[in-house]
């Protein structure tokens, strides 16, 4: 079972990015979805995620409006459109599938993760 993450890269402040993640070797379409960032010297955190419809969605408050989660499920893909991003952005971004079918925010309640995707904000 993998996740793979891509489209990281280096863009200016203002600029935008999107990130997509692929499974393979087994379908997460009625699992919940998430992305996580992780900047250098600090712990892991949420950004959004997604639940198994596409129907719920939640974003940490610094990405709300900025951010937007989706999903295809049919082709066992998600998505993390980022716009207007800020140095502030900038961290290794991961992309996990939930145990359960809802939307968490919680890391304890992924048990699948990607190997991350860097993402680069200059001022």
């Amino acid at each position: 079972v993998q996740l793979q993450a891509s489209g990281g890269g280096l863009v200016q402040a203002g600029g935008s990015l999107r990130l997509s993640c692929t499974a393979s070797g087994r379908t997460f379409s009625n699992n919940g979805m998430g992305w996580f960032r992780q900047a250098s010297g600090k712990e892991r955190e949420f950004v959004a995620a997604i639940s198994w419809s596409g129907g719920s969605t939640k974003y940490r408050d610094s990405v709300q409006g900025r951010f937007t989660i989706s999903r295809d499920r049919t082709k066992n893909t998600v998505l993390l459109q980022m716009n207007s991003l800020k140095p502030e952005d900038t961290a290794v971004y991961y992309c996990a599938a939930a145990r359960g079918a809802a939307v968490t925010s919680y890391t304890a309640q992924y048990a699948y993760w990607g190997q991350g995707t860097l993402v680069t904000v200059s001022s």
